[in-house]
């Protein structure tokens, strides 16, 4: 008999009912230190003062109006990411893979106004993960989530990651731009070399096309810097963003220049919820946090000292993992055991963690976290890694 959740997960045994900081507790009293952050939702942490104090004030005056109003809330979000980014205009949405479908149907739009309906592909990269509509799975191109969704949409072409041989060869007279994580999440923790980013940009300009970015996951200070891409020092002409900007609220955005963003007049978009009044308060409480002068510079410094710790963890503990993998905080460990039977050894000891495709386990702190909860994560991760070592089966393979 069906269960009546519908069961597209596989949930790990745990009711978390609360939080706090980068703690949360579960039903059952235990208490976990949480390094998956919700995948990489939580940027501020559970229960942030400042978030909940916003959201409340909010909730006590209007919840949602729809976009047929002016929505203050949304004007100011609105106009603080453009100063604080390479963008023009925003559009705000509630997830990741709306913003996805919003800059994709932007980039078509603008080789249409322009009278070249013909171009309208999208290259993308082998690994990647853009959410799970039936556009952004055709997008991502992995079998495991196209499986039984067929057809595939039409307009997506993939080619290996860092290849820019294979993608120079993918261009055609029917491209319309090219769509990047920054940093492969889902796809095990692949970080883009700048030198390869900057590529793409000088491509992109050669053959007239647009370059979008997915920073759903590695946006909003994760990486130490606002936007993943500033390090590599190129601005994108549409950008993807969900997960931490809402700080555990649903919420996305697709942001765009001026000249990108020409075709999308009124009735060409649009969202219900989008830009919702608690969305914008939320959001507009998280920036006023990660845009606090010392704050990146907090992240800078911490997931510096993690990465070395790791680093030390991986030198002693090389039957169980071999790399880490990653920037900022959102960091992977490549496994030499399967990931999950990492994941349940953490979990088991007291830490949330993330799986990730090629053999990853994802560490997505709060961005709020400390050095001692660095060296809690990381005395925890080298216990199990020490039981894992000792494993019958390890013990046979030595």
């Amino acid at each position: 008999m069906i269960s009546p959740i519908l069961p597209t997960y596989a949930r790990a045994p745990i009711a978390l009912e609360k939080g706090e900081g980068a703690y949360v507790f579960a039903t059952d009293g235990r208490r976990f230190l949480d390094f998956g952050s919700g995948v990489a939702v939580n940027a501020l942490g559970h229960a942030h003062p400042h978030l909940v104090a916003a959201l409340t004030a909010q909730a006590a005056k209007v919840w949602h109006t729809s976009n047929i109003f002016q929505i203050p809330g949304q004007q100011r979000l609105a106009e603080r990411l453009v100063a604080a980014t390479f963008a023009d205009t925003v559009f705000f949405c509630n997830s990741g893979a709306e913003a996805i479908e919003c800059s994709v149907k932007m980039a078509r739009k603008f080789h249409s106004h322009h009278g070249r309906t013909e171009r309208f592909r999208i290259a993308t990269f082998e690994g990647a993960f853009h959410g799970r509509t039936l556009a952004t799975i055709a997008a991502g191109g992995q079998k495991k989530h196209l499986d039984g969704f067929g057809p595939k949409v039409d307009g997506f072409d993939q080619v290996p990651f860092g290849s820019l041989d294979a993608l120079k060869a993918a261009i055609g007279p029917h491209t319309a731009g090219v769509l990047i994580e920054p940093i492969q999440g889902e796809g095990g923790v692949r970080v883009a070399p700048p030198e390869f980013l900057r590529a793409l940009r000088a491509l992109c300009d050669e053959h007239g096309l647009l370059l979008l970015l997915d920073e759903v996951q590695s946006g909003v200070g994760r990486t130490g810097k606002l936007f993943a891409h500033e390090w590599a020092g190129i601005t994108p002409d549409i950008m993807a963003i969900a997960k931490g900007i809402g700080g555990g609220f649903p919420m996305g955005a697709c942001l765009a220049t001026e000249r990108a963003a020409v075709g999308m007049t009124a009735g060409s978009h649009g969202s219900t919820f989008g830009g919702n009044p608690l969305a914008m308060a939320v959001g507009n409480a998280v920036l006023d946090v990660v845009l606090e002068p010392q704050f990146l510079e907090h992240v800078n410094k911490v997931s510096n000292y993690l990465r070395q710790q790791l680093a030390m963890i991986v030198d002693r503990n090389r039957s169980v993992v071999e790399e880490v993998r990653g920037h900022g905080l959102l960091l992977g460990l490549k496994c030499k055991l399967p990931n999950n039977e990492v994941i349940d050894a953490l979990r088991a000891r007291g830490l949330l963690t993330i799986s990730a495709g090629d053999n990853v386990v994802r560490i997505l702190p709060p961005l709020i976290i400390t050095e001692e909860h660095v060296r809690e994560a990381i005395g925890i991760i080298n216990d199990a890694c020490l039981s894992l070592s000792h494993t019958p089966a390890q013990d046979a393979a030595k």
